[in-house]
């Protein structure tokens, strides 16, 4: 069974389906529609009563390498605009409501009551990392690249799912700094459940869809609803309201729109080598801190 979309993939082969992020030359940058196409296929999924577990995974050579900004989020269009100038009504409203939020659409994947598991190589960074961590259990490829270089400008936390997912301590730092982390290291401190040599993720991913497709959907939904009821009771509503409309702020602060001109006018490797160069990280690390190119997932 499959299904068609302009930016990502639907399939189901027996009791799994998967959510594949399909813009692989662009690294699956996060562009409209595919919020709300991966909103559209959660839901197909959830309905499916053959569906027992959801897996998301990107085509090529990353998971998704966040919200794609080259051109100063111009194709988002009205919904954050009037008159061609940043409208901050317009973005907290577009930013806030379930029924349009980007990020709302991703929580998609933590609110159906079917287990879902993020797959994750390559770059995983900004809204692409958001996205992750939405899922029940992420596992990644040792040498996949985690985090969010927004906290140096630009961004702030949209799903809030780092603050959920790591202690006070770490949370601090990488919060503080953007500093990235290795799909390894990831699971170390405990933010991602696992992480494996490329050669192994597909079949460590499948391998873990089917064992969770043994059990019963209605005691999986339980379990899933319990946990998920607990950190809801911590706040986490709360601060999907805060750091979306934190995000709009500094996304428009006058650092926010320099950053962002020059991206206009030098391009957006110019602005990331400014941005990441004091820190040798992200698109500025060697080689050996990076994703390894050849680590391809074909759809």
């Amino acid at each position: 069974m499959s299904a068609s979309y302009e930016t990502i993939l639907y399939a189901v082969d027996g009791s799994i389906a998967k959510i594949t992020l399909n813009r692989p030359r662009h690294l699956n940058t996060i562009v409209p529609p595919m919020p709300d196409e991966v909103e559209d296929a959660v839901a197909r999924a959830t309905r499916d009563a053959a569906v027992k577990v959801i897996v998301l995974r990107g085509a090529g050579r990353a998971f998704c390498a966040g919200y794609d900004f080259g051109g100063g989020f111009k194709h988002w269009g009205d919904a954050l605009e009037t008159d061609g100038r940043w409208d901050p009504g317009k973005d907290f409203a577009f930013a806030t409501a379930p029924q349009l939020s980007p990020t709302q659409k991703f929580m998609s994947i933590w609110r159906t009551s079917k287990p879902v598991i993020a797959q994750v190589h390559g770059w995983c960074v900004g809204g692409g990392s958001d996205l992750a961590l939405c899922a029940d259990l992420v596992v990644a490829s040792e040498d996949a690249v985690i985090g969010t270089p927004y906290s140096r400008m630009w961004g702030c936390y949209l799903s809030g799912m780092w603050i959920y997912r790591l202690g006070l301590t770490k949370l601090k730092e990488h919060a503080l700094t953007g500093r990235p982390l290795t799909g390894r290291r990831a699971a170390e401190i405990e933010l991602i459940n696992r992480a494996v040599p490329f050669a192994e993720l597909e079949s460590t991913v499948l391998g873990l869809a089917h064992e969770l497709a043994r059990m019963p959907s209605s005691q999986m939904a339980a379990m899933k609803l319990v946990v998920n009821h607990a950190y809801e009771s911590m706040g986490l509503a709360s601060t999907q309201v805060l750091g979306p409309i934190l995000d709009g702020l500094m996304r428009n602060t006058p650092d926010a729109l320099q950053f962002i001109e020059r991206a206009r006018v030098d391009g957006v490797r110019a602005v990331l080598e400014q941005r990441d160069g004091p820190f040798g990280d992200y698109g500025q690390a060697p080689p050996e801190l990076r994703p390894d190119p050849n680590n391809v997932i074909e759809p």
